[in-house]
């Protein structure tokens, strides 16, 4: 059975931007990591636009990028969206991210890495999601997309670690 867990990057006042925080080496290295370790990844349209700048394969690219680039193509992709006409190499498209979500949890074993933050609200207001990584970075924004929109879930603290560059991960169990 499947568990969808929320990994997301947020500012130390809640807001979600990709423009405004930065990945450092260490957390660059961790992420290389996490991407190899879910059975895969589930995302919101906006996150995966920005993350298939991964699908390519660069001169320039530093041993590390091209590390995190081979973990990220060689993931099974879900990709919630109305309106993406078409998704990049192994991704899939979905139009109904709850009923997507239910069949993912039934079909496969381990973590399903959620990204973005208006789909990982809808799937904790149908109940699908099992817990939160959330990435706190040493910045505050001020404004912005704030993460949790709606009602707070109720969550339990299963571990905190210092995964590098400033940032701190904690991890959440819905309770």
């Amino acid at each position: 059975m499947g568990r969808l867990i929320v990994r997301m990057n947020v500012s130390l006042d809640g807001f979600v931007d990709h423009d405004r925080m930065t990945t450092g080496p260490a957390l660059f290295r961790h992420w290389i990591g996490a991407v190899r370790g879910v059975a895969g990844g589930f995302y919101g349209r906006r996150v995966y636009d920005l993350m298939r700048y991964w699908d390519e394969d660069r001169p320039e690219w530093s041993a590390d990028q091209r590390d995190f680039a081979r973990a990220w193509q060689g993931q099974r992709k879900w990709v919630a969206s109305g309106t993406l006409a078409a998704p990049g190499p192994n991704a899939t498209l979905v139009t109904d991210a709850v009923a997507a979500a239910r069949r993912l949890t039934a079909e496969l074993d381990g973590d399903i890495a959620v990204s973005g933050p208006t789909l990982a609200q809808s799937l904790a207001e149908a109940g699908l999601v099992d817990g939160y990584h959330l990435y706190v970075h040493p910045v505050a924004l001020g404004h912005g997309r704030p993460f949790f929109v709606g009602p707070r879930p109720p969550l339990r603290l299963l571990a905190h670690d210092e995964v590098g560059d400033g940032v701190v991960r904690l991890a959440y169990a819905t309770a």
